[in-house]
Formats: structure tokens, C-alpha cells, sequence
């Protein structure tokens, strides 16, 4: 069963093209990656994906299992198991992690007419897991992402995701910044997750986090839309030759 279809997408931000007809079909139980060169709008889909305000999608469709996803909110979208992690995750403070883990598991509980859980279970439950991805108690008392290394800010996003099992996961250049331990730790939280029932949208400037992660499509967005697809071959293939060979016109004509 499908769980993203995306038809003809065109968006902007400050009336600038940014995306010029992305089509995109993602299955449950899937892996797709995306990679592409700076600016061709990788981050741009994710974000819309997610809800984030400020894109506008001028035509084309999203299903999400078969809904309108771009007339659900940010927060609806969350709640019906939409994740993306961010490539530079927010920091807030005088949030502790576990705080705000406890609140966005009870409310999507509360959404789909759960029980919430309590202090002490949920304490119990989410250190855990916090121990499988490297992270101390400490951590856990911390305010969200404050002062926190590049490593503990993707760890504790893939904290996030293994707590509200999302249908849909978004990565968004993940692997930016990370040592080989850290990204070693990320990469086998995703795989630990990865089910029939969930599907996986990988963004990556890189070959190497697809070593670790490894997608059954690669798929080339360049100048907006989707110029090549493949398996994963393809992503060595980018690795050698780079990506000028896919944003010539002839190469864009054999994608379509």
C-alpha cells in the first residue's frame, strides 16, 4: 500500500521556484534516499512534507494514505505519524528532553484515543531506550538540544523517533557533521525501526550514510525535480562522477 504519492509539485517561497514538478511514489516499507547538489530543493520537499509555513505549493498533489496532506496542519500531520528530523535540530530552553518527549508521545496517545502514560512508566520505558542510542541519564535532564554535540542532537532525535514510531520518517541530511561512531549509532536506530508498516525518506549530500542506511530507491532531485531513479548502485554512481552529469538536458529527457 502507498503511503506518499506525490503528483507534479510545484512550490515557492518569496514567489522563487524552488520545486518545478517533483513525482514521487513511497510505499510502506521502503527506503528512499535523495540526494542532490545544494539548492536543488531536498530540504525544500521534506519541509513541505512536514508542514513548515512559509513554502507555497502553487500545483500538483500529496497523498498521505490517501489524504489530502497539504490541507492538514503541521501539528495533524504529527499526529498521524508524519517525522522529520531536522538537519539542524532547534534548541529550547527550560525543556528537558524527557519533558518534551512525555508531552508529544501523550498528545499523539491522546490523538488516536490512547491511554496517556504515566510519570514512572514512562521514565522506565524511555531510558531504555535512551541506553540502545549511547545516551546517559544526564542527558535526559537536559534542556532540549542546548549544548548539546552535533552527535547528541541526532541521537536524540532518533530518541524521538523510536518513542513516537512514526509511519512516515523524514532525514534531512542526518549525517551532516557526524563522526563514523555517531553516525554508526543513528544509522542502526533507523534500521532497528524499519517495518512493513513505516517508510523512510533519506536526504543526503553523501554515499557514506547510505553504506549504513541502505535504501531500495535512490532518486536524483536537481533544478527542482526528479531527473534520475534507481537502486542503490545509483548512489555509488553519484559518488564517482558526481552530480553534473544528471542536470544536463539529455540526462533530464532520459529521467523522464
Amino acid at each position: 500500500m502507498t503511503c506518499i504519492e506525490i503528483r507534479d509539485l510545484h512550490a515557492c517561497i518569496d514567489g522563487m521556484p524552488l520545486l518545478k514538478g517533483v513525482t514521487l511514489s513511497l510505499a510502506a516499507g521502503e527506503v528512499h534516499a535523495i540526494m542532490g547538489p545544494n539548492g536543488a530543493g531536498k530540504s525544500t520537499l521534506a519541509h513541505i512534507l512536514a508542514g513548515r509555513p512559509g513554502y507555497e505549493v502553487t500545483s500538483g498533489t500529496i497523498r498521505y494514505d490517501g489524504r489530502d496532506l497539504l490541507i492538514m496542519t503541521p501539528e495533524e500531520r504529527a499526529r498521524t505519524g508524519v517525522f522529520l528530523a531536522f538537519q539542524y535540530p532547534v534548541e529550547i530552553p527550560g525543556v528537558s528532553t524527557a519533558t518534551f518527549l512525555k508531552t508529544a508521545v501523550n498528545a499523539q496517545r491522546r490523538f488516536c484515543g490512547k491511554t496517556e502514560i504515566d510519570a514512572i512508566q514512562f521514565s522506565k520505558i524511555i531510558q531504555e531506550k535512551a541506553e540502545k542510542f549511547g545516551m546517559n541519564h544526564d542527558m535526559l535532564r537536559r534542556s532540549l538540544n542546548v549544548g548539546f554535540s552535533g552527535g547528541e542532537k541526532k541521537r536524540t532525535e532518533i530518541l524521538q523517533m523510536a518513542m513516537l514510531e512514526p509511519r512516515f520518517v523524514m532525514l534531512d541530511e542526518t549525517d551532516s557533521g557526524l563522526d563514523i561512531d555517531s553516525l554508526k549509532i543513528v544509522a542502526s536506530g533507523v534500521n532497528a525501526l524499519r517495518s512493513n508498516e513505516r517508510v523512510f525518506l533519506v536526504i543526503t549530500h553523501y554515499q557514506r550514510l547510505l553504506e549504513y542506511i541502505v535504501p531500495d530507491y535512490v532518486h536524483v532531485l536537481a533544478e527542482g525535480r526528479i531527473v534520475c531513479s534507481g537502486n542503490k548502485e545509483l548512489a555509488f554512481e553519484l559518488e564517482e562522477r558526481g552530480y553534473a552529469p544528471f542536470m544536463t538536458n539529455e540526462t533530464t529527457n532520459e529521467a523522464s
